[in-house]
């Protein structure tokens, strides 16, 4: 299926890299008639929105840059999702699990039709684009959580956590992101409506993951671990982080499933440390 990719950055590549037709664009997704353009000039059958703003170094950013911010998360996938009713094309839009904040009101994890609790502005520009694009007939919305993946990026969990001497001892769901563009390839294929949860089941705790680090990459990496609203109270970060599990009841509906991240965070960890 021809398929064109918004955004260039770390998932945005690999989608392309890895899908069979699937073409990159690096048109500014609010920019309408930009949009419009790529569209009719690539015609794809459908489109993978990878584009927005997570801010760098992380989602802090977000807190002093609203604007763009809401622009770029909440007023362009908006643009897509126009410009490919228009023409009849498929929406897959990329969403976060970090909306989520705590326990699930139901054991299991939190499943895709809870309502959000977000309090980050990162994470409320995310859940406003949720809640239109998740009921419109010709789009899918695939959350992910913390990717993963067994080549170094700046954008990788694994680099990530190695370069923090704090880290919050808590458990996450994650997504591996080699298992979230075979996902992203069936909801496509599927022309799949709705909200998914496009997490690896089970959950991660940050100590588990820098074990293997140090098993695998550097046996001399050291981390504090402090507990999750110290994060803020100690001044290293300016807005509270989402921690969270997630249900992906919606995919298992539809027979797509995903590797246990128990399973795979080893393996992980060791690739990652032979292209490190």
């Amino acid at each position: 299926m021809k398929t064109l990719v918004f955004g260039p950055g770390f998932l945005g590549q690999r989608l392309c890299a890895q899908l069979p037709g699937a073409v990159l664009s690096r048109v500014d997704i609010t920019d309408a008639a930009a949009v419009r353009e790529a569209l009719r000039e690539h015609a794809p059958e459908a489109v993978i929105n990878a584009a927005g703003k997570t801010g760098r170094p992380n989602v802090d950013w977000c807190e002093t840059h609203q604007a763009e911010t809401y622009r770029a998360n909440v007023v362009g996938p908006l643009v897509l999702a126009d410009a490919c009713a228009a023409r009849g094309a498929y929406l897959l839009h990329i969403g976060s699990g970090c909306v989520f904040y705590g326990d699930s009101p139901a054991p299991g994890g939190w499943r895709e039709d809870d309502p959000a609790n977000p309090i980050s502005f990162y994470s409320r520009t995310k859940y406003a684009a949720d809640l239109v694009l998740g009921k419109l007939p010709h789009v899918g919305v695939a959350r992910i959580r913390m990717p993963l993946d067994g080549r170094p990026d700046a954008r990788n969990l694994i680099t990530k956590l190695s370069k923090y001497r704090f880290v919050i001892d808590v458990e996450n769901s994650v997504t591996v992101v080699d298992d979230f563009v075979s996902v992203a390839g069936a909801l496509v294929e599927r022309r799949a409506q709705g909200v998914f949860h496009v997490t690896n089941p089970g959950a991660m705790k940050h100590r588990d993951l820098l074990a293997a680090y140090r098993r695998h990459v550097d046996p001399s990496h050291a981390a504090e671990f402090i507990p999750a609203e110290e994060l803020v109270t100690r001044g290293l970060a300016a807005a509270a982080r989402s921690n969270c599990i997630l249900a992906s009841d919606r995919l298992a509906a539809l027979g797509i499933t995903m590797r246990p991240i128990a399973d795979v965070l080893d393996g992980l960890v060791a690739e990652y440390a032979r292209h490190a």
